[in-house]
């Protein structure tokens, strides 16, 4: 993509850069990107004030040309360049200028606005009613947006602003908000998901949950034997743990005790499970009782992952080890 770009630029620079906001959107797609996210994407290309503004669902984001959340504005003026959302539809996503649109400025509106069909129909299958909420939610969770459009969202989705709330980010890149009952402060509905839990703030502070929630996603896995691992996990339970998040990702170096792990993961395929299950069993019997294998053949299993990793798992130093490579081997997969 990028070569073809440069070649259209070449004989004509703004079919070159056409082509770049094309994978600019595409890759905010493929990212899970939100609403918001998308119109900060057309104004910061664009240089000018975007607003989405869909009347007949009620969604409703403006963004200046830093990319800073802006609330009201009046009336679009029907002057400006604009897109609908739908063939045929009226106008909803606005740049905020007046005058014909430019060739690019035409296609960030054509792009983005198609992206924006997409996250609707994807989150809330363009329902009516659910719209607003995911467009609220997104608002909520913005550290962008100003505090004050962050209560009125809050009210908007029936959340006591003088509340605790917590927001839960789903892999994927969707998140939620859930608000904290006070006879029970650490009930938490992760549904089905793999998920990431944010603790429980002011409500006004829900983008440093989403934040932390977010963080802790990262440490999940989907519980097969393939990856195994937890499939929920609370940021406040981290601990130490939440710092090497900020340090290690998909483009980091791996540690050699990575490697060893990989290297021994590679050697038989009972060998990820088994080694997890040690990590965070209370004994070896409870590891073999754990994947359903009497305490002999774990022993037997263990002699041959300690050949492979390097080290001793039996002594709490070792499962130490063992338990920090694993956590680093999920930080590794996951931005």
């Amino acid at each position: 993509m990028k070569e073809l770009a440069g070649r259209l630029a070449a004989l004509d620079p703004d079919a070159g850069a056409a082509m770049q906001v094309i994978t600019y959107f595409d890759r905010l797609l493929e990212g899970r990107a939100g609403l918001a996210a998308l119109v900060r994407g057309a104004a910061v290309l664009t240089g000018h004030p975007v607003r989405l503004a869909d009347e007949p669902h009620r969604v409703f984001v403006r963004v200046d040309a830093e990319g800073r959340r802006m609330d009201g504005g009046g009336l679009p003026d029907p002057a400006w360049p604009s897109a609908p959302l739908e063939p045929d539809g009226p106008p909803a996503l606005w740049l905020e200028r007046p005058g014909p649109a430019g060739v690019v400025e035409a296609m960030v509106l054509e792009r983005a606005s198609a992206a924006i069909r997409t996250v609707l129909v994807r989150t809330r299958g363009w329902a009516h009613e659910a719209a607003p909420d995911q467009a609220m939610t997104e608002v909520l969770l913005d550290a962008a947006a100003p505090r004050g459009a962050r209560l009125r969202a809050a009210r908007r989705l029936g959340l006591d602003v003088a509340g605790r709330a917590r927001a839960v980010a789903l892999a994927g890149g969707a998140a939620r908000v859930q608000a904290v009952d006070a006879t029970r402060p650490d009930a938490v509905d992760a549904g089905d998901e793999r998920a990431g839990i944010g603790p429980a703030v002011p409500v006004a502070d829900l983008p440093e949950s989403l934040a932390a929630a977010r963080t802790a996603l990262r440490f999940t896995a989907e519980g097969t034997d393939r990856d195994p691992g937890p499939r929920v996990v609370h940021a406040d339970r981290l601990g130490g743990l939440a710092v090497l998040a900020s340090a290690v990702g998909p483009d980091t170096e791996p540690v050699p005790d990575v490697r060893a792990l990989e290297r021994a993961v590679a050697a038989a395929p009972w060998m990820l499970v088994t080694l997890d299950a040690v990590a965070t069993g209370s004994s070896l019997r409870a590891a073999a009782a754990a994947i359903n294998v009497h305490h002999s053949t774990l022993q037997d299993r263990l002699a041959g992952a300690e050949h492979e990793l390097g080290w001793s798992v039996h002594d709490p130093q070792g499962r130490l080890r063992l338990q920090l490579a694993l956590a680093l081997r999920r930080l590794h997969r996951t931005a």
